[in-house]
């Protein structure tokens, strides 16, 4: 009798547990399929070039007046919206209606100027379906990293080529790559940290834009693709 109860109690637990993980596994693929409907909603409002002296952003903000730009990285799929709010948090699990999201937005840290005249950071998460900034771990191959230098974003005073020119890994909480603003050797620091760099590097008044998503090489690893705003 006894061994029957406890064969009775382990089979219970055992179907407890893949009812758990099935619901798990449902709950990932929902949110997947709901970020996927999110994101052709919106490159559907993807500006295009704006008139002089028309807001390039103008339809956007009329959503979500936090929206500040547009950032595109050809071959990788990254080409979305851009935010920022009053903190670092806001975003991290929101979409662009403020509705929970698990992918959240890619936002701009709050501390950097909206036109990125100095240097700005852009936050997205490394989504294993490859949303957001789940691809931009391609750069740290290095083939990948010398074909693909070029990106483009779009700041209130229009549509601007980037051209990257390093690829770090370094800690959540380097206080030169997320200082803000960026200090008088940023230049100098980004070429010893880095695993890749070109040699058109830019000058110390070059407009500056970093792209940070986790890394997962060590406990609190960011990579940090940078380039400059041409």
């Amino acid at each position: 009798m006894r061994r029957r109860c406890i064969t009775a109690m382990l089979a219970l637990a055992l179907i407890a547990i893949m009812a758990y993980s099935f619901m798990q596994l449902w709950a990932i693929d929902s949110e997947t399929q709901a970020e996927k409907d999110r994101r052709r909603q919106v490159l559907e409002k993807k500006p295009d070039q704006a008139q002089p002296g028309e807001d390039p952003l103008a339809a956007l903000r009329a959503q979500n007046p936090d929206i500040v730009g547009w950032i595109t990285v050809p071959y990788t799929g990254i080409d979305y919206p851009v935010v920022q709010a009053q903190d670092n948090d806001y975003y991290l699990r929101r979409d662009l209606n403020g509705d929970y999201a698990l992918a959240g937005t890619v936002f701009m840290d709050y501390r950097s100027p909206k036109d990125a005249s100095d240097y700005g950071i852009l936050y997205g998460h490394n989504m294993k379906s490859g949303s957001m900034f789940g691809t931009l771990g391609r750069f740290e191959d290095r083939e990948f990293f010398d074909a693909h230098s070029e990106g483009r974003i779009l700041l209130e005073d229009g549509w601007h080529d980037i051209a990257f020119f390093a690829f770090l890994v370094v800690p959540h909480n380097d206080a030169v790559i997320y200082g803000q603003p960026r200090s008088p050797d940023f230049l100098d620091y980004v070429v010893r940290q880095a695993k890749h760099t070109r040699p058109s590097f830019p000058s110390a008044n070059d407009r500056l834009i970093a792209l940070s998503t986790c890394a997962y090489v060590y406990e609190g690893a960011r990579m940090v693709l940078i380039g400059r705003i041409v």
